[in-house]
C-alpha cells in the first residue's frame, strides 16, 4: 500500500511539472511559429542537394577536358 502513495505522488509530480514546463514554453514563444521549423529543415536538406550536384557536375567536367 505505500508503494501505490509512491507511485501516485510520483505521478501527479511528474504531471505538474509537465504542465509547468508547457505553460513556460507558451510564455517565452516558444510555439510562436511551428510551421517555420519543419520549411528550415527542408531548406537545408534542399541546399545540401544542390551542393553536392554543383560538385558532382565539377567533377565530372574536368575528368572530361583532361580526356
Amino acid at each position: 500500500m505505500e508503494l501505490t502513495w509512491v507511485a501516485l505522488a510520483a505521478s501527479l509530480m511528474m504531471g505538474l511539472g509537465g504542465a509547468i514546463m508547457f505553460i513556460f514554453a507558451v510564455k517565452r514563444d516558444y510555439f510562436r511559429d511551428v510551421e517555420d521549423t519543419k520549411y528550415q529543415v527542408f531548406w537545408s536538406d534542399l541546399e545540401e542537394l544542390v551542393d553536392n550536384s554543383k560538385e558532382s557536375k565539377e567533377n565530372g567536367r574536368g575528368s572530361e577536358s583532361h580526356s
